[in-house]
């Protein structure tokens, strides 16, 4: 079956010698609070509203298609299926079939405690003190998060002081039933979670992770022009504080 396209916007102004459409194809996805359905059923998102307003800034036609899973969508971008992906961190492997934007957020990862067990807990100031002492951990099945939680997951694991979640509603139930001490994620989506479950979590001041993040078009499917217009628009809402103000309603605790 066909896949329906849902546009979102269609800005090109109308001349009498039209210039060349910016138009970019993306995927959609289920990862509150940067994108997911409201209760009117609505697409929103922390992601998704920083790129309507740089894909309006820049001139740009943005298609979605309905919700692939990870690893197809991935698959898919490869193949030159999909035009764009969001919140990509920039790696060597990936630089030959992608081209990357300048940043236009930051990613947190932390690790966080019920408040209850607060005064129980020693302080973690990193991961290798982590790895010394006795807390237990939940944290994602997947992802990278450096070398030094690589090092301390060896050592979690050998002493069977690591569970493992595969999303984040998962992880907050299993921390609030007492699975373990700690648990790691990205901090947007812990707390937005957290709030869903109505579950009270302690921030804990050691940030695990901070990473810029980058639109990720496809090397195949786009062009260096397309690549140089998102930037300039990142650009320029960065200077008027645009995209500050739509990070903040997101950001605040």
């Amino acid at each position: 079956m066909r896949l329906r396209h849902f546009l979102f916007t269609a800005v090109l102004g109308v001349t009498a010698t039209p210039a060349v459409a910016c138009r970019m194809t993306m995927a959609l996805e289920q990862w509150p609070p940067y994108v997911y359905r409201d209760a009117q059923g609505s697409y929103t998102g922390l992601d998704l509203e920083l790129l309507q307003a740089i894909f309006k800034e820049a001139q740009c036609t943005l298609v979605t298609l309905p919700e692939l899973p990870t690893a197809r969508r991935q698959l898919l971008f490869q193949k030159g299926g999909l035009d764009l992906m969001l919140a990509a961190s920039e790696t060597p492997e990936r630089l030959s079939y992608a081209r990357f934007s300048i940043a236009y957020r930051d990613e947190a990862v932390g690790l966080f405690s019920k408040p209850g067990n607060a005064a129980s807990q020693p302080p973690v100031g990193s991961f290798a003190q982590l790895a010394r002492g006795k807390s237990t951990l939940l944290a994602p099945k997947v992802g990278w998060y450096g070398a030094q939680y690589a090092a301390a997951r060896a050592q979690l694991e050998k002493e069977s002081r690591l569970n493992t979640f595969g999303g984040f509603q998962q992880g907050v139930r299993m921390l609030d039933a007492g699975r373990a001490d700690l648990l790691m994620g990205d901090v947007l989506a812990v707390r937005h979670e957290a709030r869903q479950q109505g579950v009270a979590l302690r921030t804990l001041p050691f940030l695990a992770l901070r990473a810029p993040v980058h639109l990720m078009l496809n090397a195949r499917s786009t062009s260096s022009a397309d690549l140089a217009r998102l930037n300039a628009a990142i650009t320029r809402l960065e200077q008027r504080g645009a995209l500050a103000a739509i990070r903040a309603r997101y950001e605040a605790p």
